[in-house]
C-alpha cells in the first residue's frame, strides 16, 4: 500500500480521428508528467481518437488503428516513467465500447468500458457503444484506483460500487461539453459522490472545438471533506500535478491555488473564440471572409474571428445597396479600422439591377415585396461565396438564434457560410456580449486591446437595411420579449399557455410559436456553429421539418 501518489491531470486538445496527432499530444503531457515527477498520467475521455467520434467508431479499421495506437503508447511506459490512463474504442467478443485503458510497466494493465451512456441531448452514445459492466477498482503502483468514464460519474452506484470494492480514490476521465453554467454545476453534481462514499474525486475534462460543441476544460479535484483541492483553467491546456497522501486511512490531495472561474460573459466569448479557431484550423482554411454591415452581429463576429484567428487572417467586406445609411458605411469601416483587418466595399447596386431585369418578364405586374429584399440578401451572400472560392477563406456566417428562431434570415442569402459563431446566442445576449467585449480583451485573444466597435453599433436600432427606414421591430417584438418567449419555448419546452400563465402576451406567443415552427426548414439547412446554452439548434433540439402536430389555439 502506497503511502504517496502523484497524478498529473492533462486536460488537453485532442483531435477527432487524428489518432496520430493524438499520440502525439499525449506523448507531450506524459513528458511534462514525467519532468513534474508523477507516478501517473490521466488523460481525458476518448482522448486518442478524440470526442465525439460520431460514426468513426462504426468503420473497422479505425477501430484497429486506435487499438495499435494504444499499444504503441503502452510499450513506451516500460521505460519507468509514469502510467498512463487514456480513453478510445474498445471492441470485444463483436461488442464495441467506449473504453477506458491503464497503462504501465510496457502493457496494457487493465480496460474498463463506460457503464452509463447517456440518451440525451448531444450525445448518440447509445446508438454506437454497448454499456459496459460497473467497473471494479485497478491496482496502480500501490494504490486501488476508482476509473470511471463520463456519466458514470453521476451515478451512485457506480461510485458506490467502486468503493465497495476497495477503491481509494475516484478518477473520472470526461468530454463534457460546455454549457453556461455547467462549470459549477459539475462540482455541484460530484459532491453526493463525495458524500456518499467518503473518497476524493478527480473530474478531468477535454479542452478544445469539435464542430458544434466546445469542450472548456475546468478540471477540477474534491477532497474527501468536500472541499476543492484543484480548480484548472477554463479554456486552456494545461499539466497539473496532484499529490495524494494518506491521512487517517483515507487518500488526501494537497490543496492548491485555484484557477479562477471567469465570468459569463468571458466564458461565452472564449468558448466562441475556441469553437471559430478549431473549426477553421482543423478544416485547413486560411482564414474567414464575412460581409460587414455597420450593424452589431457582423461586428461581434468579426471581433471574434479577429480574437480567434489574428486579424491579418479576417477579411471583411461592406456589400451596401441603395438603401445602406451613411451611418453604417461609416460604423463599418470604423470597425475594421479598430480591429485592424482586411476591409473592401463591393458594392451590390449593379447585382440588383442585372437580377431586377432577368426577372422582369417572369415577375410581370406583380408589386414588390420581400422577394426583392431577399435578392438583395443572396446576392451579398453570392458575392461572399465567390470571395471564398477565389481566395479559400470559409463565410463566416452572422445570424443570431433569435433570428434563426423565427426565420428572420434568407436562405443562401445571409444564411450561407461554413460557421456561424452567433448561432446560439439571442440578440439581448449579443448586446451584453458586445459591450463586454468593448472594455475587455480575453485571455488568449488575439485581436487588439481597447474597444472593437463604434458606441452607435450598441446603440442604433438593429435594421436589415432592405428598403427604406427599415428596423428589425418593424417586424418583430422588442428583443427583450421575444428572447425572453424563445428561452421559454426552446430551452424550456414550455407551451403557451404557460408562458401566457407568466405575463406575456397571448397574441404574441402565439405568433412567435408560429414563426419558431415554420422556420425549421431554414434551420436545418444553416451552418454549425458553438453551442452555448442548454439547447442548441441542431444537435439538442430536434424537431420534424414536416410536422403535423400544433398545440396552437387559433
Amino acid at each position: 500500500m502506497a503511502a504517496t501518489l502523484r497524478i498529473a491531470l492533462a486536460q488537453i486538445n485532442p483531435h477527432v480521428g487524428d489518432l496520430r496527432g493524438n499520440a502525439g499530444r499525449i506523448r507531450k503531457a506524459r513528458a511534462e508528467a514525467a519532468r513534474l515527477g508523477a507516478d501517473l498520467l490521466v488523460t481525458p475521455e476518448f482522448s486518442i481518437a478524440g470526442y465525439p467520434p460520431e460514426d468513426l467508431v462504426l468503420q473497422p479499421g479505425f477501430n484497429a488503428d486506435a487499438a495499435a495506437a494504444i499499444e504503441a503508447l503502452a510499450a513506451e511506459t516500460a521505460d519507468g516513467g509514469p502510467g498512463i490512463v487514456l480513453g478510445g474504442p474498445w471492441v470485444a467478443e463483436g461488442k464495441r465500447h467506449n473504453g477506458l485503458y491503464v497503462l504501465d510497466g510496457g502493457r496494457i494493465i487493465a480496460r474498463r468500458a463506460k457503464h452509463e451512456l447517456p440518451p440525451e441531448g448531444v450525445f448518440d452514445a447509445r446508438r454506437l457503444f454497448e454499456p459496459g459492466l460497473a467497473p471494479g477498482p485497478v491496482a496502480f503502483r500501490g494504490v486501488r484506483l476508482g476509473l470511471m468514464i463520463g456519466e458514470d460519474r453521476w451515478f451512485p452506484a457506480v461510485s458506490e460500487t467502486l468503493e465497495e470494492s476497495g477503491a481509494e480514490v475516484l478518477i473520472g476521465i470526461n468530454a463534457s461539453p460546455f454549457e453556461v453554467g455547467e462549470a459549477q454545476r459539475r462540482i455541484d453534481l460530484a459532491v453526493p459522490r463525495v458524500v456518499e462514499t467518503g473518497l476524493g474525486f478527480v473530474f478531468l475534462n477535454q479542452v478544445g472545438g469539435q464542430d458544434e460543441l466546445v469542450f472548456e476544460g475546468a478540471s477540477f479535484v474534491l477532497n474527501p471533506d468536500r472541499s476543492l483541492a484543484v480548480q484548472m483553467p477554463l479554456f486552456e491546456e494545461a499539466v497539473t500535478l496532484t499529490e495524494w497522501r494518506r491521512e487517517g486511512g483515507r487518500l488526501v490531495c494537497t490543496s492548491q491555488p485555484l484557477a479562477p472561474i471567469p465570468p459569463v460573459e468571458e466564458q461565452i466569448y472564449r468558448a466562441m473564440m475556441l469553437g471559430l479557431r478549431d473549426y477553421v484550423t482543423r478544416n485547413r482554411f486560411p482564414g474567414v471572409v464575412l460581409g460587414l454591415s455597420g450593424g452589431i452581429d457582423s461586428a461581434i463576429s468579426a471581433a471574434v474571428a479577429a480574437d480567434a484567428l489574428g486579424p491579418d487572417r479576417v477579411r471583411a467586406v461592406m456589400m451596401p445597396s441603395p438603401y445602406t445609411s451613411p451611418e453604417s458605411l461609416e460604423d463599418a469601416a470604423a470597425c475594421a479600422a479598430l480591429l485592424g483587418i482586411r476591409y473592401e466595399t463591393i458594392p451590390i447596386g449593379p447585382a440588383m439591377e442585372a437580377f431586377g431585369a432577368m426577372l422582369a418578364p417572369a415577375f410581370g405586374d406583380h408589386a414588390p415585396d420581400t422577394t426583392e429584399e431577399n435578392i438583395q440578401s443572396r446576392a451579398r451572400g453570392l458575392t461572399l461565396m465567390a470571395l471564398s472560392n477565389k481566395f479559400g477563406d470559409m463565410v463566416l456566417a452572422t445570424g443570431n438564434k433569435s433570428e434563426m428562431s423565427v426565420g428572420y434570415a434568407t436562405l443562401y442569402g445571409d444564411m450561407c457560410g461554413g460557421y456561424a459563431v452567433l448561432k446560439d446566442v439571442y440578440k439581448t445576449l449579443v448586446f451584453e456580449l458586445s459591450r463586454w467585449r468593448n472594455a475587455h480583451l480575453p485571455p488568449g485573444a488575439l485581436g487588439p486591446q481597447g474597444p472593437v466597435m463604434p458606441k452607435r453599433v450598441l446603440t442604433k436600432p438593429p435594421s436589415a437595411e432592405l428598403k427604406p427606414g427599415q428596423t428589425d421591430q418593424d417586424n418583430l417584438p422588442p428583443y427583450e420579449e421575444l428572447d425572453a418567449i424563445l428561452e421559454g419555448l426552446v430551452e424550456g419546452e414550455r407551451g403557451v399557455e404557460a408562458l401566457v400563465a407568466e405575463g406575456h402576451d397571448r397574441a404574441t406567443v402565439l405568433r412567435v410559436r408560429r414563426l419558431l415552427d415554420w422556420a425549421e426548414y431554414k434551420r436545418r439547412q444553416a451552418p454549425p456553429g458553438v453551442k452555448i446554452g442548454k439547447r442548441a439548434f441542431g444537435r439538442d433540439r430536434r424537431y420534424p421539418i414536416s410536422n403535423g402536430y400544433t398545440d396552437l389555439i387559433a
